[in-house]
């Protein structure tokens, strides 16, 4: 299955703050916030919606073809994903720009403030997917991650005009898109993710309905943090599954991007559902274990064993035979 990853490249900037957002918050007062918060640390980091799902499907054994524009400083982090299974000869490389940069701040009950600076992804509105697929071959699938929004919207119209199928995965680019162009985005998609906060404001925005928005759409997938991820359609398709027990939770930057990466890899496998949520909920899971969003490691047999004691002898059975990193 041959899949492409459009998307977000950047350095993450993260930070964590000894204490709760929301005690610095007065109520009646929130129109009106000026706010500094002093934090204990700063580490810099390798990151960006698509790289991080391609890192993840690299990791698995893949090889998804990543759709970004990057900047000038790209040489050091293109040799680290090539060396994880990512196929990076297609990005656009800006003569002028930098890589984004994210800049994201956790407190002590995970919550995260953040701010992004786009840099060269603003010339993403520039890549066709047509020039690519003829050197690539045609794509079985294309995701579409938080992007420049022009970029997003031309990358699914398209994937409709030419029947690829693809999934819309607006999350971070949600509160800068209109109603109108998420509906634009996600009309069509095979797969669309989302988590509970942004399917509340993607109803918000669109006007559409809960029913709606499943009505537009193949398969939708939400996740709902610690309780897991439910997979649904119109059709009445519900599944629902839980999260493996952590080992501790260091730092949640990247955990719905590695979600994606498990779940679109348990699609090119031919699984199930079931399945892809519960791949992508372990690796998500070994990112909540870890500071930075590329940093977590794992063998094949290590992998398998966890998943076994997450979800059992059956649904470890079926994921072994392709677990051959």
């Amino acid at each position: 299955m041959k899949i492409g990853v459009a998307g977000s490249v950047g350095l993450d900037h993260l930070m964590t703050f000894s204490g709760k957002f929301t005690d610095s918050f007065v109520a009646g007062s929130l129109e009106k916030v000026s706010l500094s918060f002093l934090v204990d640390s700063l580490d810099v980091r390798r990151g960006g919606c698509a790289a991080n799902i391609c890192y993840g499907m690299g990791v698995l054994g893949l090889n998804p073809v990543l759709i970004a524009a990057v900047g000038k400083d790209w040489p050091d982090y293109e040799a680290w994903l090539s060396r994880h299974g990512v196929d990076t000869s297609h990005v656009l490389v800006s003569t002028s720009l930098y890589t984004a940069h994210f800049m994201v701040t956790t407190d002590d009950d995970l919550n995260q403030i953040a701010s992004f600076f786009p840099g060269a992804m603003s010339e993403a509105r520039n890549i066709e997917l047509g020039p690519i697929m003829e050197k690539t071959g045609r794509f079985d699938m294309v995701v579409i991650s938080p992007d420049d929004p022009e970029a997003m919207l031309h990358h699914s119209d398209v994937c409709r005009s030419q029947g690829i199928a693809f999934a819309a995965d607006p999350s971070q680019q949600m509160a800068r898109m209109s109603g109108e162009e998420i509906k634009l985005l996600i009309d069509g998609a095979s797969y669309l993710f989302l988590n509970e906060y942004e399917l509340a404001l993607a109803m918000q925005k669109t006007g559409w309905s809960d029913r709606e928005i499943l009505e537009h759409v193949k398969i939708r997938v939400v996740t709902l943090g610690s309780k897991g991820a439910k997979v649904e359609n119109a059709a009445g398709e519900f599944v629902q599954v839980g999260v493996p027990q952590e080992k501790s939770k260091t730092d949640p930057t990247g955990v719905g991007d590695s979600f994606r990466s498990g779940f679109i890899a348990g699609l090119a496998w031919g699984l199930s559902h079931e399945r892809c949520a519960q791949l992508g909920s372990l690796i998500a899971t070994y990112v909540i274990e870890t500071m930075g969003t590329q940093e977590y490691r794992f063998t094949s047999s290590e992998f398998l064993a966890r998943f076994h004691d997450a979800y059992g002898a059956k649904a470890a059975a079926e994921i072994a035979p392709h677990l051959n990193f």
